[in-house]
């Protein structure tokens, strides 16, 4: 009697009045999913720590007494540790224990946050953040390892979609949040106010993840040499990535050595992971079809993920004028629809072969972009609206049945690594998309000036009739005839850069939807998959 209670307790009811029973390995106990959702903090502080310091780093810059080049630096100094330490995540699980290693990595952002806001000068602010890059970074691959680990096959898609959702709302608060704690309390408040999620994180998962033993040994049979190729690689990368558009890439002696150096480390490490017995992160992984596909569309969602939340705010500030508060408004509207989507996606999941859901959101985010391609300079807030919404709606049509179509099939032994390269090559592709637009925001600058400037001449009656009416306003405000002719003629200048940089726009926003496109029609080079609640 007792036992068939049990088994009527956690049964569910068909259309046909039957009585289908939960197989008992796919119930998930409350502590298993308060422990996924405390990992899924650690992914949303991960993302909102660069975005929230971003939105503040005129302020930041200001009281170091650090220059406009220097202060880049801070966000530099967290994004590349960041990426060092994603894919180094999974051996330090086994070495030390999944319990062990997070609650060590919360307590070292901790900390290292919390000085951050008690920096005395650039130096110890770099120092600060690197380390807190380093501890953060790791919160990325351990959210979605707990999801892979702790969660049977038919509850994964879930779990993604707890994950996507918080990652991707980081984009959308982070600068309205950092724009209202600078102008409200001062830049050191967006680091006090982090400590408090990292510390109900730490809680949770504190309560709700089982001691486990590392297997200390790898520290002396690891592939140190490996480890070591690969963080230069990455280091490297990602500084060439973050000062290439400054420096005029490879006309730079420093990019091209910085280059040869990140090949170089890169080619040693594959070689090393290649030959060796017991790599610590499996690149073999990529010889996995569905696998490595879904890592080059998942190179596209970051580009557009990332370079979206690049230059929309760029275009805010530079065209019209926004300060941090106003552009976190309007870019809110980016993560409103998600907060419905994602609910209705996972059931929908169920039901639909994932790459048809993969292939309309990036259908409906190249959409969005492309409404952008013919902005003027009078496109603010009420323009972009709409297209901020639709990006939004369409945005986890990709990340949730991209990241379940990369992992199913995974072995629980590879999760760590798959975890590690899947979000590798998504945060490297949002680095390289944000490179490869503000270099294509210069060079399509210059181009469209050019033009402009071919059309304004003194022999143009139409410039002659601008030039005199700017003058003849000047003068009413008591310049002299000299000064009103060199007002006038810097007010056309103006004009003339405004508008090249409003082209240059909308032509960055033409090729992140011309991405999107082609990332539509990759999706249906995916093989087609069991759903993930198949046993397997």
């Amino acid at each position: 009697m007792n036992r068939r209670r049990d088994i009527g307790n956690d049964s569910d009811t068909d259309s046909n009045g039957a009585q289908s029973v939960t197989p008992p390995e796919d119930q998930v106990s409350l502590r298993t999913w308060f422990t996924v959702w405390g990992s899924v903090i650690g992914a949303f502080i991960a993302v909102l720590n660069i975005m929230i310091t971003n939105s503040s780093l005129k302020d930041i810059q200001g009281a170091l007494s650090a220059t406009l080049h220097e202060g880049s630096f801070i966000s530099t100094a967290y994004l590349t540790a960041e990426v060092v330490v994603i894919p180094l995540t999974a051996w330090f699980v086994q070495v030390y224990g999944l319990r062990r290693f997070v609650l060590t990595a919360s307590s070292v952002f901790i900390v290292a946050t919390l000085a951050c806001a008690l920096a005395w000068n650039l130096e110890s602010m770099l120092v600060f953040r690197t380390i807190a890059g380093f501890a953060g970074g790791t919160f990325i691959p351990l959210s979605f390892t707990c999801i892979l680990t702790l969660l049977p096959p038919s509850k994964q898609p879930l779990g993604i979609a707890m994950f996507s959702l918080t990652a991707t709302q980081a984009p959308s608060i982070g600068p309205t949040l950092g724009g209202y704690l600078t102008e409200s309390f001062g830049w050191q408040s967006i680091f006090y106010m982090q400590i408090i999620p990292t510390a109900l994180m730490f809680g949770i998962l504190w309560w709700g993840l089982e001691k486990s033993k590392g297997n200390r040994s790898l520290l002396k049979t690891g592939d140190w040499t490996g480890i070591v190729m690969l963080s230069i690689a990455l280091g490297a990368m990602i500084i060439i990535l973050e000062e290439g558009n400054r420096l005029d890439w490879f006309e730079s002696e420093a990019i091209v050595r910085g280059t040869m150096l990140a090949g170089a480390c890169f080619i040693v490490f594959l070689y090393r992971q290649l030959r060796s017995a017991n790599p610590f992160i499996n690149v073999r992984l990529f010889k996995r079809w569905n696998f490595t596909l879904a890592n080059i569309v998942g190179v596209i969602l970051g580009l557009g993920l990332y370079g979206t939340v690049f230059i929309t705010p760029l275009y805010l500030a530079q065209v019209q004028g926004y300060n941090a508060w106003q552009i976190g408004v309007t870019m809110m509207w980016f993560g409103f629809p998600q907060l419905i989507m994602v609910p209705l996606l996972v059931r929908l999941m169920k039901t639909t072969d994932p790459r048809h859901l993969v292939a309309i959101g990036c259908v409906i985010f190249g959409w969005s972009c492309l409404i952008n391609i013919n902005m003027t300079a009078e496109d603010a807030y009420d323009q972009l609206l709409l297209a901020n919404f639709i990006r939004g709606f369409g945005q986890p049509f990709i990340s949730i049945p991209l990241a379940v179509i990369a992992t199913v099939g995974i072995e629980q032994e590879q999760a760590g690594s798959a975890s590690g390269l899947y979000n590798l090559t998504r945060n490297l592709g949002g680095a390289v998309g944000i490179a490869f637009l503000a270099t294509m925001l210069s060079l399509r600058q210059q181009y469209h000036s050019s033009h402009i400037v071919e059309h304004i001449s003194l022999y143009n009656p139409f410039t002659v009739e601008r030039l005199q009416s700017l003058q003849s306003y000047f003068s009413t405000l008591g310049a002299d005839a000299l000064q009103a002719r060199e007002q006038a003629l810097r007010a056309v200048d103006a004009v003339a850069r405004r508008e090249a940089y409003v082209m240059a726009y909308n032509d960055t926003f033409y090729f992140v939807g011309a991405a999107f496109l082609l990332g539509a029609v990759l999706t249906y080079m995916i093989k087609k998959q069991p759903p993930p609640s198949a046993k397997g």
